[in-house]
């Protein structure tokens, strides 16, 4: 039992910088003077006496995490961290069961956005500012930012960085020094945010909506402090300052670091993910515009644009915010904003699904297969912009888009064993596992997840989990391998 405590007492940490976090939404409850104030106190309480509990106890045994134990705490903050998240949830809200609470603690610190919660516009804005803080926090990882603090204590954080963040920053860090990447990134992505809260508040929002939404969209989460989502402001400008937020959120944010940095738009230029992101994001939109018009959804074409960039944007980053019930438009393109969903957010960001860097390899492994079948002497290595990529990290994609298949198919079987209809239980697991929020049918942008039983709310928990682990992380841990010696 002592081997794992290094990994109990980096967990007990990290507990406890999470209560210190819920702290702000603590100081904004009681500076507002609403009645979450003690909601937000036993939370905190809670929290903190049990990362106490996991910390003092195995304070003794120090020394640098290795690779199984970084997947180990990885895979445990993002079990654990949600369990606390969700007691001011249900402490505030006592008819919410411990499930649903639970999930919807999970679905804000994997920054999904899938919500049971009715009444939003009703409750206190330090709840709804919780709810869209763990996005933010869950947005770029705790773990990374735990990274930049557990090596002051004597803790070495690269393992856990490899293990949370997306490739391919697995590979190579922007910084010598692990910290300071991690610092970097928080500085990027707290700036993002600042920038996103203003813009909102200069177009119209309120101080407070304009941060809690702001957390949202920089953290590509998608919960809304109103049950209509951002239609309920039913603003252009506020449309506008969303869709160009949520689109540099769903970039590489080592490439906004670096630019940053070096003062200088040629890292923006070097991406080799950027010209698919945009590329296939503005055919998409003119393309889904243009088929709507055929069958009149909207009265002309400007506003037909309008609702389809919007929405284009946000299911495709795994943003899911909503200004419309676009359940009314046609099967297509219902679908495939869903299918977008999969793949379009770059590496490195916020963003949820299989990962642009991802779906470029693998439409390049089969464009070389075409090549060679016709010629099989022809050397026609991929490439990604002048690097080229190596047989392993070839191997690597094959093997998670095959998982990533087996698990929509896997976990699609087993909600509709429940009883949920195959639209809906399809459409919740592929929303789920990309992080996106908003599903189809039974649990469309005009619904939410509230009609789910515990045992389906639950099995789309772990599928949270499961996507913004990307997969392996979680079942590498799983596996009775993992706990041989």
């Amino acid at each position: 039992m002592r081997s794992y405590f290094p990994v109990l007492n980096a967990l007990g940490l990290i507990v406890l910088i999470f209560g210190l976090l819920m702290g702000f939404p603590l100081a904004v409850s009681f500076f507002l003077g609403d009645d979450a104030t003690r909601a937000f106190d036993h939370a905190v309480l809670i929290t903190g006496a049990a990362g106490l509990l996991l910390w003092l106890p195995t304070r003794g045994v120090r020394r640098d995490l290795r690779p199984r134990d970084g997947f180990l705490l990885v895979a445990l903050t993002w079990i654990v961290t949600p369990i606390f998240g969700a007691i001011p949830l249900a402490s505030y809200l006592p008819n919410l069961s411990a499930v649903d609470a639970y999930f919807e603690a999970v679905s804000g610190l994997t920054a999904t956005g899938a919500t049971i919660l009715r009444g939003l516009d009703a409750m206190p804005i330090s709840v709804n500012l919780w709810r869209t803080f763990m996005h933010w926090i869950g947005g770029m990882g705790v773990i990374v930012l735990v990274v930049a603090i557990l090596p002051l204590l004597g803790i070495g954080g690269r393992q856990l960085f490899k293990a949370e963040v997306p490739t391919p920053m697995k590979e190579s860090s922007l910084t010598p020094r692990i910290t300071e990447t991690a610092k970097g990134l928080w500085l990027t992505y707290s700036l993002l945010t600042a920038a996103c809260a203003v813009s909102l508040w200069l177009a119209g929002l309120d101080g407070w909506e304009a941060l809690i939404h702001a957390f949202s969209v920089t953290g590509l989460g998608g919960f809304s402090s109103k049950d209509a989502s951002l239609g309920y402001f039913n603003d252009v400008s506020v449309d506008l300052v969303v869709i160009t937020f949520a689109l540099l959120a769903g970039l590489n944010y080592a490439t906004h670091y670096l630019a940053l940095i070096r003062r200088s738009p040629r890292p923006y230029l070097a991406d080799p993910e950027l010209r698919f992101y945009f590329g296939v994001l503005a055919l998409s939109v003119l393309g889904l515009s243009v088929y709507l018009m055929q069958f009149g959804a909207h009265p002309n074409f400007l506003t037909t644009l309008r609702y389809v960039a919007f929405h284009v944007v946000s299911m495709s980053t795994s943003l899911g915010l909503a200004t419309y019930d676009y359940t009314l438009w046609p099967m297509f393109a219902q679908i495939w904003m869903l299918f977008l969903g999969s793949f379009i957010a770059c590496s490195g960001s916020a963003g949820g699904g299989i990962k642009m860097m991802r779906a470029i390899i693998l439409y390049k492994q089969v464009f070389r297969g075409i090549v060679r079948s016709l010629h099989p002497q022809a050397v026609h290595p991929v490439r990604l912009g002048s690097q080229p990529v190596s047989e392993d990290v070839l191997h690597a994609v094959l093997g998670f888009s095959f998982m990533y298949m087996v698990t929509i198919v896997s976990l699609t079987l087993v909600l509709s064993a429940t009883g949920l209809d195959i639209i809906t239980a399809f459409s919740g697991v592929v929303a789920c596992l990309n992080n996106t929020g908003p599903g189809l049918g039974e649990i469309g942008p005009t619904s939410n997840y509230q009609i789910l039983t515990d045992v389906q709310t639950g099995v789309l928990a772990f599928t949270m989990i499961l996507g913004r682990l990307e997969i392996f992380t979680l079942l590498v841990v799983l596996t009775p391998v993992f706990w041989r010696r």
